[in-house]
């Protein structure tokens, strides 16, 4: 491990989610708007706390954008690019706002499937085609990804490697490190509060939880 020891703080849809999920779980990771600002009043007082959006909701810009703004902070956004445009999802202006007010835009795939279980023909369009339709409607390239459900394993990260990403984010709960190419995150969830992510998220890790952690992450990282 490298540099300055971060937490990684991933958001998804905010709000009340319109219509059934559409993967197991989905609602799981949704949360009213009062629970999100108050999580991210929490967060703006952490200097060493990265924020960051999945899956491309429609929140993202009509909720989590004015949010940031108006706490003076930046966050990664990770669409999924087959949902661009389509109802309840971000559509091309909205990536572009997005990215115009200074956020970085990356890649969550194409279909939101795992990528431990992509077959070999339908790689390129997952971690290529995807990204340039997202760099597209960004109007800026796009480098980074977000492994969708959190799925990797050694031959994902080689791809990812190969395909030149220059960050990947994973949903490993564990702190992170800057600089590092592979950025654990920690996920907020439906019943999670400031009190919730801090104790879980945010509290010093114990000198053998960090080995563990190392440990952990070294062992998934080459399955």
């Amino acid at each position: 491990m490298s540099g300055t020891e971060l937490r990684n703080i991933s958001f998804h849809g905010i709000g009340t989610p319109n219509g059934p999920e559409r993967e197991p779980d989905e609602h799981r990771y949704w949360v009213t708007e009062s629970a999100f600002l108050r999580v991210l009043d929490l967060c703006a007082e952490q200097p060493n706390v990265r924020l960051s959006f999945d899956d491309g909701n429609a929140s993202d810009a009509a909720i989590a954008l004015p949010a940031l703004r108006e706490r003076g902070l930046t966050a990664d956004f990770f669409p999924i690019a087959d949902r661009l445009g389509t109802p309840g999802n971000l559509d091309h202006d909205e990536v572009q706002a997005l990215a115009d007010a200074g956020m970085t835009i990356g890649t969550h795939g194409a279909a939101h499937r795992p990528w431990t279980k992509v077959p070999p023909a339908d790689q390129n369009a997952e971690l290529q085609d995807a990204r340039a339709r997202i760099a597209e409607a960004a109007g800026r390239p796009v480098d980074t990804a977000a492994c969708p459900f959190g799925a990797y394993d050694r031959k994902v990260l080689q791809a990812l490697r190969t395909a030149g990403y220059r960050t990947v984010f994973t949903s490993d709960a564990r702190p992170a490190h800057s600089g590092n190419w592979l950025q654990p995150r920690y996920s907020v969830e439906a019943d999670d509060t400031p009190e919730t992510v801090r104790t879980r998220m945010l509290a010093p890790r114990p000198a053998g939880g960090r080995a563990v952690d190392r440990a952990w992450l070294m062992a998934k990282a080459w399955r």
